[in-house]
């Protein structure tokens, strides 16, 4: 068994089933009780879900709003791509840095999609990071060449949800 505890990995949770998010803030819980900081920016969410609030619990996390946190169409506005653009120069700085042991890149493979972000600049700023920083990034539609530069990729796969039984919504359990 070959332990690397100074070696920082890629994840990258994917996929259009549930808890790809709720996946990546497990990781940071686990991180911030060893100890660790965590850095999470959110790339086309809002603070209205209730995951925002885990900078109330934990000291060592900083979580911010990378985005308007509205819906992004084909043809996205130029202040939705100026913020994403924005946000990612400044992740890129916190991954450079290693300022923070574990970084989350939430809905960043949405920012992708939507062409508010190039795979390019993307992988730059995953190539530019410092060799201990863990860096986790969420969301639908993972590209290849994303998928390529990762270390760990899990596809979240939907099979079954109450959403299609009529249940909306649920605070503390869905948002």
């Amino acid at each position: 068994c070959r332990m690397d505890s100074t070696k920082g990995y890629i994840h990258v949770y994917t996929g259009n089933g549930k808890g790809k998010t709720t996946a990546a803030f497990g990781l940071a819980v686990r991180a911030l009780c060893a100890g660790k900081s965590v850095y999470i920016g959110q790339f086309v969410k809002s603070m209205r879900y209730n995951e925002t609030k885990i900078g109330q619990l934990f000291d060592q996390v900083k979580i911010e709003q990378l985005g308007r946190g509205c819906f992004i169409g084909k043809d996205p506005e130029a202040i939705d791509i100026r913020m994403a653009r924005d946000g990612l120069t400044r992740c890129a700085a916190l991954l450079e840095s290693g300022e923070y042991d574990v970084v989350i890149l939430d809905e960043l493979t949405i920012a992708l999609h939507f062409g508010l972000l190039t795979i390019d600049a993307v992988l730059d700023a995953l190539n530019r990071r410092h060799p201990a920083v863990e860096v986790v990034v969420t969301g639908r539609y993972a590209p290849q060449e994303l998928i390529d530069a990762a270390d760990l990729v899990t596809e979240m796969r939907e099979i079954k949800h109450y959403y299609t039984q009529g249940v909306l919504s649920r605070d503390g359990i869905d948002r």
